[in-house]
């Protein structure tokens, strides 16, 4: 059994049909080719899926696809500005060496905007906590905690 979704997808009207169990990460990958949602776990454990529903970081496998019906999604593919640079927390992550193999960064990135977002002047300990729900397996979070930080100050925030 299939069912109509339509929302917005990186300021994008979008309208499709998908199975009432098609996760949201799987529609965003293999229906729309927005690969920068990582699949990590398929259980919401690892946070690499996470992309933003109407402004809230949210663990995409986690959410069927009919459930975003109405909402606006935002990717790591849709926060780059028009002329294709990358964003400031997107170059703190860079410049603060807070990556490495990077398959979970696009989840590390779109989780921090979030805290930074609630939080811009958030503490080492808030920044920790506010990425518990994320796991990097490579860096060892302390390069990206610094980036979190810097990316914050580069929007202003």
């Amino acid at each position: 059994m299939t069912q109509k979704i339509q929302l917005q997808v990186n300021g994008r009207a979008v309208s499709a049909e998908v199975s009432a169990t098609t996760l949201l990460s799987t529609f965003l990958r293999e229906q729309l080719r927005l690969t920068g949602t990582h699949i990590g776990c398929d259980t919401a454990q690892c946070g690499a899926c996470t992309v933003h529903i109407d402004g809230r970081a949210v663990k995409s496998c986690n959410v069927l696809a009919v459930q975003a019906t109405g909402s606006a999604v935002t990717t790591i593919e849709g926060i780059s500005p028009a002329d294709g640079s990358l964003h400031p927390m997107q170059q703190a992550f860079r410049a603060c060496h807070g990556l490495q193999c990077g398959f979970c960064t696009p989840g590390m990135v779109m989780s921090a905007l979030d805290l930074v977002a609630h939080h811009p002047h958030a503490t080492e300990e808030q920044i920790r906590a506010g990425l518990d729900g994320n796991f990097c397996r490579c860096t060892g979070y302390q390069n990206i905690v610094k980036a979190v930080a810097q990316g914050a100050k580069a929007m202003g925030l």
